[in-house]
């Protein structure tokens, strides 16, 4: 039997609501916020996240089946997802990872070409809520449908 809590701080909770509705709103696509968390969401292999996001993604946001079953391979995917998409997803690799130690230039440079500057501080926002809530949700190994909080 698991000794982890499912417990979270109300003061946490609401500190990464507040910040995620925040970004959400501020970056003014939601189907784009929905693919950078499911994005996000793959890499830390967060079910409870994943679980989540791809119900509002497509029952919400009207997001396609097709869409979400190939955002893992979204370079490979052709022209299913535009520039705009595409930069936003090379961002939110980069960020989730940070296998160097920082974004690289390049990727920065061309997500800053589709996004204006607060569009762009709000994406990054975005991905660095929902990597707290993966890392939330991981460590305390809360599966899909399961209490988040």
């Amino acid at each position: 039997m698991s000794t982890r809590t499912h417990h979270l701080e109300p003061e946490v909770l609401r500190a990464l609501q507040t910040a995620g509705a925040a970004a959400k709103r501020g970056l003014g696509d939601p189907v784009l916020a929905e693919l950078v968390m499911i994005r996000a969401s793959q890499i830390n292999a967060c079910a409870f996240c994943l679980d989540m996001h791809v119900d509002v993604a497509v029952e919400k946001n009207g997001e396609s089946a097709k869409r979400i079953a190939l955002l893992n391979a979204w370079r490979e995917a052709g022209d299913l997802y535009s520039e705009r998409e595409r930069a936003a997803l090379a961002l939110t690799e980069s960020i989730t990872l940070l296998t160097d130690a920082f974004v690289p230039d390049d990727v920065y440079a061309t997500a800053a070409e589709h996004f204006t500057e607060p569009q762009l501080a709000h994406l990054i926002g975005l991905i660095t809520v929902i990597n707290s809530w993966n890392r939330l949700m991981v460590a305390r190994r809360i599966e899909p449908g399961g209490p988040g909080w």
